[in-house]
């Protein structure tokens, strides 16, 4: 029997291991698509998923049902990839400026629009760990740079030119491999 998220949340905080198969089972999928676009390869996903729902089955408590489960989920699995990354100190491997090509035709502005989701994000794992996790948080987390800045103990700027370089970056390598 499916249970609402209401009556699941309840029931992983009885330590109900059916309820708490089923909270797993719910969202891993989607949360490993969360893990994926901060990682590198899905092995490090898979770790940080682990991780993360330990995180959600430690924290469950604390979720107070405003808003959605899923949302809630995500926002622990996503600082759990935050913490990953600032643990192996790989956010400073930053790509050599002068390596990127700032300067893209305004007809090219628009290329991640035609972009499959998978290549997308096969695209997004092999960029510099800086530019992945700025440009996660930003475009698709929907953070603002003051609060990507505070997560990441990084300047506003930083994460402005991070989000800026790293849509160029993306264009160029599309653009370079000609996926479209």
């Amino acid at each position: 029997m499916k249970l609402s998220d209401e009556q699941l949340v309840k029931k992983c905080l009885e330590k109900d291991p059916l309820a708490q198969k089923q909270l797993f089972e719910s969202f891993s999928r989607k949360m490993m698509g969360v893990c994926l676009r901060y990682t590198k390869d899905a092995e490090e996903a898979q770790d940080v998923l682990q991780i993360g729902f330990v995180k959600v089955f430690e924290k469950l408590h604390l979720f107070n049902n405003e808003g959605s489960l899923e949302g809630w989920i995500r926002k622990v699995l996503v600082n759990c990839a935050l913490d990953q990354i600032r643990k192996n100190k790989k956010f400073d491997d930053n790509v050599d400026l002068s390596k990127v090509d700032f300067q893209m035709a305004s007809e090219n502005e628009n290329v991640l629009e035609h972009l499959s989701a998978n290549d997308l994000l096969k695209i997004i794992q092999a960029m510099p760990t800086g530019f992945r996790t700025v440009f996660n948080l930003y475009a698709i987390e929907g953070y603002s740079h003051q609060e990507i800045a505070d997560q990441l103990n990084i300047s506003i700027n930083t994460s402005k030119s991070q989000y800026s370089r790293a849509r160029v970056y993306l264009q160029k390598i599309i653009l370079e491999e000609k996926i479209l």
